[in-house]
């Protein structure tokens, strides 16, 4: 019989390993009706949205540099840049995102990355004992302490989103 996991799409099997080869205690779920946003996100997993990581890639001084900000939040282009040390920041194209991670818009996983120089993780999340990151589909999540987000990641903490 073969394991559900290597039924999943390249993507998902690629977040799923990483994880399996941490040793991390995380769920990978998939919700068919899709989690294309941090809302849609959180209601298909019955959460509120600030549990929902976006992984936002952006350019800093043509780096590539991923914020992990809250679901409910919008990442500040400036205090990214701040973290990063960088003079210029963008949001990254469609192309970069694809080049930089490995996975799709909308579907990007924290972990692995291709080109990501740097990662960062908003501090608002050490106050939850799970998250839910996306697991390489736009209906594909996994949900793990923040801890192990932050250590897998590679992240620093930083202060990333607006608080207006």
């Amino acid at each position: 019989m073969t394991p559900l996991s290597q039924l999943w799409p390249e993507p998902v099997q690629r977040v799923s390993a990483y994880l399996r080869a941490a040793a991390v205690d995380a769920t990978v779920q998939e919700f068919p009706g899709g989690t294309p946003t941090a809302r849609a996100a959180a209601e298909a997993i019955g959460c509120e949205p600030e549990l929902i990581v976006k992984s936002l890639l952006f350019v800093c001084d043509g780096a590539f540099v991923l914020a992990l900000v809250p679901g409910d939040r919008r990442a500040d282009e400036r205090k990214v840049a701040a973290a990063a040390g960088a003079h210029t920041v963008r949001i990254a194209t469609p192309d970069e995102v694809v080049h930089a991670t490995g996975f799709e818009p909308g579907a990007v996983a924290p972990f692995p990355h291709r080109a990501v120089a740097r990662t960062f993780v908003d501090r608002l999340f050490l106050q939850h004992a799970r998250v839910w990151i996306g697991a390489g589909t736009d209906t594909h999540m996994a949900a793990l302490a923040p801890s192990d987000l932050q250590r897998l990641a590679g992240a620093r903490t930083a202060d990333l989103v607006t608080h207006s």
